[in-house]
Order: structure tokens, then C-alpha cells, then sequence
């Protein structure tokens, strides 16, 4: 049996017409930049994350970059967050000449600690930046106290968690401005790049939605250093599409890792992932953690079984980030995730024969066979 690490094919062929025709739709209005198909994603997706405004934008990276410039984050600033998450997070700190300052994880949950982000918290700080890792989302409730102790903005990176919840409020409700991710991929994805800020703030809205078209107020009159990060009309409409089978979907996800954590919660060796307490996370992404990640993973490919590596090497050790001065060790939790976490085949549509065949050469693998 083959056991594909994800299966777009199969989770666009039951909505296939409804697509055809949203994107025929754009072609006949040809407008294909922003425009109305945008400003109805945006409505109903900013009604989803309980949210007052969304501004769609080309990109995740896009959108986490300005959410810090309309923050206020800029050259000489330090910004909080976690070295165990995909490289974009920091990325877009950068972009903003900001320096990302690293706190070490929760070793539960993989995502970043909150009593360890305080103490990295220094007068030049000017913003904290969890990540919601893997559709868990962090613990934001711990963060809000943070960044309001700290009179700073709580930016919360949700690239993977479109409809989870934290204490039955929806991620997109729970932080000064959330950033989304639509990669074809993600649990919301679009047919190519896409992106998104939520908020509350009227004010930070209006100021991402002017950066993003080249910071114009008015036409032709640009009021600072503006970006080209619009949003096309075609991913919007595909979007918009999908938004109302995003509940579904995440449910399928749901019991794919309860079926997961049945299978697999008994077996020597796996350590299996720990929601945030009070969480109901989206299953982005189940990564189990097993010594000889490489043996494993490598395994299980010749089985025909997909995986992923989420994420093999923290950031603090890339080498774009050597600059920084960190070193092996500085964070011993985010290395020891990184070198031993392991993605299992995770989407709506997976079956549970598929599953019990994962766990079934799972367990000839660590057993030796």
C-alpha cells in the first residue's frame, strides 16, 4: 500500500467544478489583482478567524513582514521568538532590520515557551512572536499577559493552524495581529502563493493594506517605502471556495490524529504530540519524535510511505543566521525536537487502512525487522 505524505489531487477532485467555476468567474471580470474576488475572501475569512479586519496578501512571509513594519518594528529592534519553526518567522524580522532574539521551546508542545521568552524580553524589544507549530496553537493566553506587562504587541504567526481554537476562540481572535499562510499545502490553501493579517485595529489594518499595494494613498501619491504583496484574484476566489469546507476538513484531521494516537501510544520509542492544554489544534502536520529519525524516515520511504522533516535544523544554527553568535546547545529543547521529530502522513482524506499500515511498518521498523 502506498501512503502519500499528502494528497492534493484527492482534496481538490470533490470541489474540482466549484473551483473551475470561481476562477472562470475572475476570468470573466478579468480582475486579477485584489479586486472583488479579494474583497470577498477577506470578509468572509476575517468572519471566520473572529476577527474585525483580514488583508490578503501575496504570501505568509509577506504577511509576517508587515505585520511587523505596521507594528512599529524597524532597524535596531529586537523581536521574541521561537528557533523551532519554518525559517519565514525570522525572515521577516529580518526584513524589517530587526534582529530576531530566540527563547528556547516548551519540550510538551515544541512550541515557544513563555516564561523563557520573558527572560529574553530587553528594553530594545519590541514585539512577541510565537508560532502556532504544526496547527497547535501556542499559549497565547501566557503571551497576551507578556506583551501587555511589556506594553508590546503580540504578533502571532498561525501559518499552519487556519481553524484551530484555544479555549473555544478561534485562532485570528486571540492576538494584537495574526499572519496566515494559504500554501497549497496548508490546511487552507491556495492553488499558488497566498497570505493574510487579521486584526482588531483598524488602524494596523489600514496601514498593511496600503503597504501591500505599494503604500499608496490615493493612486500614484505613496506615503512611505511600500511592497508589491497583493493578493492575485484567482487564489482569493480559490480560497473563498474552500473556506466553508475548512470545518470539515479539520475534523477529518482531528480523527485522523486521535486514530494516530490509538495506534501508536503503546509503541516503544515514539514519543507522540502534545496539544496545548485547553487547545484544539488543526493537524497541520503529525510529527511524532523517534530516535534514528534518519533510519526511520528512510525506511519508511522504501515502504512507500511519505514523511516530512518539520524542522531538521533550528534556526539559531542556520547559516544564515550565524551572525547572531548561538551555538549548539543554547537551545537544548528546539535541538532536541529537531533532530528527532518526524512528520507521518497527515490530510482530510486519509483512510484509516492507510494509517494502520503507517503504524504497522512503523513498528517492524523500530522493532528491528
Amino acid at each position: 500500500m502506498k501512503v502519500p505524505f499528502l494528497d492534493l489531487a484527492a482534496h481538490h477532485a470533490a470541489i474540482r467544478s466549484e473551483i473551475d467555476d470561481a476562477i472562470g468567474q475572475v476570468l470573466d471580470d478579468a480582475a486579477f489583482i485584489l479586486g472583488p474576488a479579494v474583497e470577498r475572501f477577506e470578509g468572509a475569512f476575517a468572519r471566520y478567524a473572529g476577527s474585525a479586519h483580514c488583508v490578503g496578501l501575496n504570501s505568509g512571509t509577506s504577511a509576517l513582514h508587515l505585520a511587523l513594519l505596521a507594528a512599529g518594528v524597524g532597524p535596531g529592534d529586537e523581536v521574541v521568538t521561537t528557533p523551532h519553526t519554518w525559517i519565514s518567522t525570522s525572515w521577516a524580522i529580518s526584513y524589517c532590520g530587526a534582529r530576531p532574539v530566540f527563547a528556547d521551546v516548551d519540550p510538551a508542545t515544541g512550541n515557544l515557551d513563555p516564561e523563557r521568552a520573558a527572560a529574553a524580553v530587553t528594553e530594545r524589544t519590541r514585539a512577541i512572536l510565537p508560532v502556532d507549530l504544526y496547527g497547535n496553537p501556542a499559549d497565547l493566553a501566557a503571551f497576551a499577559e507578556l506583551a501587555e506587562r511589556h506594553d508590546l504587541p503580540l504578533i502571532e504567526d498561525a501559518a499552519q493552524a487556519h481553524g484551530a481554537t484555544l479555549h473555544g476562540r478561534p485562532v485570528g481572535s486571540l492576538a494584537t495581529i495574526t499572519c496566515f499562510s494559504f500554501y497549497p499545502g496548508k490546511n487552507l490553501g491556495a492553488t499558488g502563493e497566498g497570505g493574510a493579517v487579521v486584526t482588531d485595529d483598524a488602524e494596523l489594518a489600514e496601514r498593511v493594506r496600503r503597504l501591500r499595494d505599494h503604500a499608496q494613498d490615493g493612486r500614484h501619491h505613496h506615503v512611505e517605502i511600500g511592497f508589491n504583496y497583493r493578493m492575485e484574484g484567482v487564489q482569493a476566489a480559490v480560497l473563498a471556495v474552500k473556506l466553508p469546507h475548512l470545518d470539515g476538513w479539520n475534523q477529518a484531521r482531528r480523527e485522523a490524529a486521535d486514530r494516530y494516537q490509538r495506534l501508536l501510544q503503546a509503541m516503544p520509542g515514539v514519543t507522540l504530540p502534545a496539544p496545548t492544554p485547553g487547545a484544539q489544534p488543526s493537524w497541520h502536520l503529525y510529527p511524532i519524535r523517534v530516535a534514528e529519525r534518519q533510519r526511520v524516515g528512510e525506511r519508511l520511504h522504501a515502504a512507500g510511505i511519505g514523511t516530512g522533516l518539520h524542522y531538521p535544523t533550528p534556526i539559531h544554527l542556520q547559516p544564515a543566521y550565524a551572525s547572531l553568535g548561538y551555538a549548539p546547545g543554547d537551545f537544548p529543547h528546539a535541538e532536541a525536537y529537531a533532530a528527532t521529530c518526524l512528520s507521518l502522513p497527515m490530510f482530510p482524506e486519509l483512510t484509516a487502512a492507510q494509517q494502520e499500515h503507517v503504524a504497522s511498518a512503523l513498528s517492524a521498523i523500530l522493532e528491528g525487522a
